[in-house]
């Protein structure tokens, strides 16, 4: 009986292939349900009963793993809306005194031209025109000082990955730039 069952599902892959592209409009995702319908039919075919058509059966399978994947899939959407907001909103208070002690401490550590900007920046939130104005620099030489002083940061507290950023809550453009001076991920 199981290989007969094999046989026919072989036989038919491309048929399921087609019902799978028609529901998932992503062929490679269809490809991968229908391989994951077969791997489960072929584990679960001993609870085929005689009077059943292996076909019928099968798209049983197929409708349930489609309908996972719409599921997972949804699932992962909300998951990354709801940290797409939680990144983009501002940080709490506490947050922010959590950062601005950990920054505190690390400033004087760094070279005296770096350490100004982060404090003029991050601590007193000056917009960098107006910090790039006082220091007669433009805006992307500003922006220049600011990857230095990130880099010579991170690269002395050996920190692994500056995109952890998320574990503050705060803004990416701001968390990035924080954390890579903090160290505090």
């Amino acid at each position: 009986m199981m290989d007969e069952i094999e046989s026919y599902l072989l036989d038919n892959i491309h048929e399921f292939a087609g019902f799978a592209r028609k529901r998932l409009s992503d062929p490679e995702l269809a490809a991968d349900a229908v391989q994951d319908s077969l791997l489960k039919a072929l584990k679960a075919a001993d609870q085929l009963h005689d009077e059943e058509s292996v076909k019928a059966w099968f798209y049983r399978i197929l409708r349930r793993t489609i309908i996972d994947l719409y599921r997972r899939r949804d699932a992962r959407g909300r998951m990354l809306a709801e940290l797409e907001q939680e990144l983009n909103s501002p940080p709490d208070s506490e947050e922010e005194r959590v950062v601005c002690a950990c920054m505190e401490r690390l400033l004087p550590t760094m070279a005296p031209q770096y350490a100004d900007l982060i404090r003029r920046l991050d601590l007193n939130e000056e917009t960098p025109e107006a910090v790039a104005a006082s220091l007669g620099i433009t805006k992307n030489n500003l922006n220049v000082r600011i990857h230095r002083a990130a880099a010579k940061a991170a690269a002395r507290r050996k920190l692994p990955d500056l995109r952890q950023a998320w574990l503050f809550g705060l803004p990416m453009r701001d968390a990035q730039r924080r954390v890579s001076f903090c160290g505090a991920v």
